[in-house]
């Protein structure tokens, strides 16, 4: 392609860098659902490790297991057989990220070495989280979990005791996010079918009412309702494949499984024939249904949804949608394909060289925390096109110095270490709550949580929140910069585009 293209799409993407829509983009609140419960699992097994380290004396080694324990801030939403391998994932590479940030410390490995190391591993995390789908904080907890090992061990000896506490704070997390398959083995599918059958009556109401009346916003709600039907099916396949056992528990969660599979039939058949009178009714029961499964009492209320399944028979009755009621893929063979993918390779050295670029730069700029930039640089571009990249440099930036600004006032309180952890419970689930509404929000509460996590055994004061603003600013510059370099000729996604000058 000509050179003078390659500079026009990278100064297309620069000014859009500034652009007034870009920035009020970066504000917008989303709507969510379900996010009290992954939430409040995050808070328990922080809460859990923070107190029993506290009680048996090892201050700083909690705030490390704290942060094994964020492994349970993975993969919500997912079935429970699948979740329980993605966070396994998580943890090995949290204790991979953990014992070689520790080893590095204990070598008195220069920053420069340290950077570039931790900069590979963000990669190598942020391509082996995008082939097997697993959503969550990202690579950048890598990141963290390496500069907290490599933080404390200043001896060799030191190098397991590290590794020892992030694996138990692994392990609670684990716990902890699988806990609720005890109860409440479907309530993934169930969420995953409200909320297709969501999308489903939200088009069709919209379609009856006139609203969204454009072609193209229409197919997108479409192709996005489709999506959700078929992210539901998985998930019904993948709760229910293993509970075909001749026992009565297994037998009762399997039919619970075909009933939420009925549902999604009928969803199926409301979204073809979305625009027809018939549906209005159709789409009535079907919001009746969204609501029942999102009451997650007992072990399904299957009363509610089986009695009023044979008056959904005013629609027409059509052949089995394409998808079918097959057997989902294994994780692995999902991930096997996810590991090819050039996309994810791209992105996963572009996040190498805006953390190595950023941390070098942030230690030749004299700041203290140069892996905070690293930091800065990762959290960004996690994002899924160079737009939403840019968004979510625009809300780190903003969240940093609110946050910091909050930071300043508790860390010049000079907490004790209880107080520390009431504050740390607090922020975690804040910002667990918030993650879906706006990463902003996020990330208010995430500066100030770490911040106090840090300083747990090693006091830091007011000037180090000034100083994670400082290091946030460099990896957020430096990593919009990498994105806007290296931009696909595809990704043009909400680029105003400029005619070039002549």
């Amino acid at each position: 392609m000509p050179l003078s293209s390659r500079f026009h799409h990278i100064g297309n993407a620069l000014a859009h860098s500034v652009a007034p829509t870009t920035w009020r983009k970066s504000f917008v609140l989303r709507p969510t659902d379900a996010v009290f419960v992954p939430a409040i699992k995050v808070g328990i097994a922080g809460s859990l490790v923070l107190v029993a380290g506290g009680l048996l004396g090892h201050e700083q080694l909690a705030g490390i297991a704290a942060l094994g324990a964020l492994t349970s801030a993975f993969g919500r939403y997912q079935p429970y057989r699948r979740l329980s391998l993605m966070l396994i994932i998580v943890a090995s590479a949290l204790l991979i990220s953990t014992g070689i940030g520790a080893l590095l410390g204990a070598l008195g490995a220069p920053f420069s070495v340290q950077i570039l190391v931790l900069s590979a591993i963000a990669a190598l995390a942020s391509h082996t989280f995008s082939a097997f789908h697993i959503t969550g904080p990202g690579a950048v907890i890598m990141v963290f979990a390496a500069a907290a090992g490599s933080g404390y061990a200043d001896s060799f000896s030191a190098v397991p005791r590290a590794v020892a506490a992030l694996g138990i704070g692994a392990a609670v997390g684990w716990l902890v996010a699988m806990a609720p398959v005890l109860a409440f083995p479907m309530g993934p599918a169930r969420l995953a079918v409200a909320r297709a059958i969501a999308a489903v009556v939200s088009l069709g109401n919209a379609s009856h009412s006139g609203m969204n009346s454009g072609g193209t916003s229409r197919a997108v709600a479409r192709t996005a309702a489709l999506a959700a039907l078929h992210t539901a099916r998985e998930s019904v396949a993948v709760s229910s494949e293993h509970l075909h056992s001749r026992t009565v528990r297994s037998m009762s969660f399997s039919h619970h499984g075909e009933q939420l599979n009925l549902l999604l039939d009928e969803a199926y058949a409301a979204l073809d024939l979305v625009e027809a009178p018939a549906t209005t009714a159709a789409l009535t029961l079907l919001s009746h249904h969204e609501a029942e499964l999102r009451k997650i009492r007992g072990t399904f209320g299957t009363t509610a949804l089986h009695s009023s399944l044979p008056s959904l028979s005013l629609l027409p009755s059509l052949s089995p949608p394409a998808d079918g009621r097959t057997t989902a893929p294994s994780l692995l063979v999902v991930a096997r394909a996810g590991l090819g993918s050039r996309a994810s390779v791209h992105q996963a050295l572009r996040i190498a060289a805006a953390s190595a670029l950023s941390g070098w730069a942030a230690a030749g700029l004299g700041l203290e925390h140069p892996l905070w930039a690293s930091m800065g640089a990762v959290a960004a571009l996690q994002g899924l096109n160079y737009s939403f990249t840019l968004q979510r440099g625009i809300q780190r930036m903003v969240g940093n110095v609110v946050g910091a600004a909050l930071a300043v006032a508790l860390l010049g309180l000079s907490l004790g270490f209880w107080p520390s952890v009431a504050m740390v419970v607090l922020f975690q689930v804040l910002a667990e709550l918030l993650v879906m509404k706006n990463y902003t929000l996020t990330t208010i509460a995430v500066t100030p949580m770490a911040l106090i996590m840090t300083s747990m055994g090693s006091q830091l004061g007011p000037e180090a929140a000034l100083s994670r603003v400082a290091d946030t600013l460099v990896g957020v510059i430096i990593g919009v910069l990498v994105a806007a370099i290296s931009i696909s000729l595809a990704d043009q996604h909400h680029i105003a585009t400029r005619q070039p000058t002549h």
